[in-house]
């Protein structure tokens, strides 16, 4: 995974190369004093600034000090750390002290990247995203590209690579407004780097073929060489290795020369890769030895170090010394789960398996491939290598796009110089122009017209739909669940009135005709109110509401039913529980609850009421001993309104009642759900918010 660091190496070192010219002073010291670089860091760093904020020319409110600052913080990514976060910070504060926009953002894109350093991502991402709307309120161009690129580093980091291209070509176009040329070089070499990890080297290499192109305007041979020595992993990649130690030598000669320690540590380590492909273990290690020193002495870098470390591992596994091997290997997967770096873990994790296998250490190597191919599952590379096929088809339409503009500007230009030769040509060409715009401004007005309209007549035809289907529903249970009730009543009230029957007879029917007109009300009661929330909505108002006195008036009401039946109803209610919700609606939940349950209920049954505390909502549930119900009645019973079920003694319901209180829960912030095992009862639980003094909602 050495091409996703080369979008890490390939942006911050070509930054740090002018950062340190600005912080010659701080940079000559570690120079100077190599035997010491390791131990007085940190602490040179903060002496010299002490001794800087000493002097009288020392202003924490100059913007031209801040900016030096900022630099001096940056000229130690990848060398101190903690002074990279330690500087950026103070610098943080004098910038929002003095409200200086500019050199916020450029902070803000420091500190993103030492969080990112760190493993931090997701507070690098926050930082980042911050310091991008900033930049873009402000207009800087310049800081919006860097920031849009570590951005894009992230994702990569992250193996979101589809984000990661379409920040990097976002990036593309505002470094072409300005003419940037090294980001330019800087954003292709990272789409490069998405390819070459993909194994898609000819498409990498196409890509590089422009970063080459590039490089050779910009005539930096720093910059040649830190694009050589990504192109030398990629040929060690594609196992082209005359190529790849072509490349890496040519950009170890260069970077020795400049000093770019950084990137020498990483030249030296991709060259031990190089060996290491081609078994000549020695050779290897020697050059990792090499980058290893540098890193030691010289840099800060641990996602570079974990690569290193990797590839150690694998050459003392090579020569065949496993216990060193190991050692390299788990302290390389310590220093990936430190930073979080995926690539990392799955590198050693695969490392340690074959190191535990040769070892016959089967048990450990077992646990190491179970990481590893854990790990590289989550990857999702498939989805990644489409986002890729995505990018070449977008940039085959942004080249054609191009084409097209050219052309378009040629065939302007013959325009033009036709129009110079006949002023009388050049006036009826304007009058042409003018009336088909005209028309085509008409033409536009009048589809947007249209579709607005059409639009309008397609929501107006949808609420018909459904107001018709809500009606077709309502007579259908008029007409199935109330009209024989009635007309069973009206009956028997014609057979008295005509003398068929006596009175003594009529009266004997009393019971059965009050029953019915009894669960007439109640379906009507549930109809109205289904009706009025499918077809004009209601609006819950909600207040505090005395639950308790609330279930006892709904005991009252169907008690003489239940005794019908014999059913023995327990109130287990707490003392004085206060909700916050609407009253009515939560009457209709609790007489529904209750009249399902009586209903399903055989003689000589038992249902209990009780009800719970929990954080800020109050749990109630109705449970009873009744015929219960399968898994599959549970899934729907409070979806489908055409389910009409018989309770017990053969009560007959529209199927409307457990789909109104769903909606009348849900509108009072609650949840609704059933418990049931057939033959054994069902409980149904519902929530509501605990009573509030302060506030009221409407919904």
């Amino acid at each position: 995974m050495i091409e996703l660091l080369m979008s890490q190496k390939q942006t911050s070192i070509r930054r740090n190369r002018w950062f340190r010219t600005i912080a010659l002073v701080f940079i000559i010291v570690a120079t100077i004093q190599p035997s010491n670089a390791q131990v007085s860091k940190q602490d040179s760093l903060v002496y010299r600034l002490k001794r800087l904020e000493s002097t009288n020319r020392f202003n924490p409110k100059d913007t031209t000090h801040i900016k030096l600052l900022t630099n001096v913080a940056f000229s130690y990514r990848f060398v101190n750390n903690d002074s990279l976060l330690s500087i950026s910070t103070r610098v943080l504060q004098y910038c929002k002290d003095i409200d200086y926009k500019r050199g916020e953002v450029k902070v803000l894109y420091a500190l993103g990247s030492y969080y990112s350093d760190v493993g931090d991502r997701k507070k690098s991402m926050a930082t980042l995203q911050k310091g991008l709307h900033l930049a873009q309120d402000l207009n800087t161009k310049k800081c919006e590209l860097d920031i849009m690129n570590a951005l894009g580093q992230n994702f990569s980091y992250e193996g979101d690579y589809a984000e990661a291209l379409n920040l990097y070509l976002k990036a593309i176009d505002v470094a072409k407004q300005i003419e940037n040329k090294e980001m330019l070089s800087i954003l292709n070499e990272n789409i490069a780097s998405l390819y070459a990890d993909q194994k898609d080297f000819k498409n990498a290499l196409i890509f590089y073929d422009t970063v080459q192109k590039i490089n050779r305007e910009l005539d930096d041979d720093v910059i040649y060489a830190e694009t050589q020595s990504n192109m030398a992993s990629l040929y060690k990649d594609a196992k082209n290795f005359e190529h790849a130690m072509f490349n890496i030598n040519k950009s170890i000669a260069t970077f020795e020369k400049h000093k770019i320690y950084d990137w020498l540590a990483y030249a030296y380590e991709v060259k031990g890769s190089i060996y290491l492909e081609q078994e000549k273990y020695q050779w290897a290690l020697y050059w990792y030895d090499q980058s290893n020193m540098v890193h030691d002495q010289r840099l800060d870098d641990d996602r570079e170090k974990i690569q290193l470390l990797n590839g150690m591992s694998k050459v003392y596994l090579g020569l065949g010394k496993d216990d060193l091997s190991m050692e390299f290997a788990k302290e390389g997967l310590e220093l990936s789960q430190k930073i979080k770096s995926l690539q990392g873990q799955i590198d050693c994790s695969e490392t340690l398996y074959k190191v535990f296998k040769n070892k016959d250490d089967h048990v450990s190597a077992l646990a190491y491939m179970e990481i590893f191919k854990k790990l590289s599952d989550s990857l999702s590379r498939d989805k990644n290598k489409q986002s890729l096929s995505l990018l070449e088809t977008k940039l085959q339409h942004e080249q054609e796009k191009q084409e097209l503009i050219e052309g378009n500007k040629l065939a302007l230009a013959k325009q033009r110089n036709y129009i110079y030769f006949s002023i009388i040509i050049f006036i009826i060409l304007s009058i042409i122009i003018f009336v088909v715009r005209r028309s085509e401004k008409i033409q536009k007005k009048l589809n947007k017209e249209l579709h607005e309209k059409s639009r309008a007549i397609s929501e107006r035809e949808t609420e018909l739909n459904e107001i018709n289907r809500t009606k077709t529903k309502l007579f259908s249970i008029i007409g199935h669940d109330l009209r024989g009730p009635i007309a069973a009543l009206q009956s028997m009230l014609r057979l008295f009135t005509e003398g068929d029957i006596g009175k003594d007879e009529f009266l004997s029917f009393i019971p059965k005709l009050k029953a019915d007109v009894e669960n007439v009300a109640f379906t009507l009661n549930n109809l109205l109110s289904w009706g009025q929330t499918q077809l004009n909505g209601v609006v819950t108002k909600a207040k505090n509401v005395q639950l308790d006195k609330l279930v006892e008036n709904n005991i009252s009401l169907l008690s003489e039913i239940a005794s019908s039946k014999s059913i023995k109803i327990m109130n287990q209610l707490p003392e004085n529980p206060l909700i916050w919700a609407d009253q009515n609606q939560i009457d209709i939940v609790v007489r529904n609850l209750l009249s399902n349950a009586i209903k399903f209920t055989p003689q000589n049954g038992l249902i209990t009421i009780e009800a719970e505390e929990k954080s800020a909502m109050w749990q109630i549930m109705i449970r009873d001993t009744g015929v219960g119900m399968d898994e599959e009645m549970q899934k729907k019973i409070f979806e489908d309104t055409n389910i009409t079920t018989y309770g017990t003694n053969n009560e007959r319901g529209t199927g409307l009642g457990l789909s109104l209180c769903k909606e009348m829960v849900i509108k009072n912030k609650g949840q609704i759900w059933v418990e049931s095992v057939p033959r054994k009862g069902s409980s149904f639980y519902f929530t509501v918010p605990k009573g509030e003094k302060k506030y009221q909602w409407a919904s």
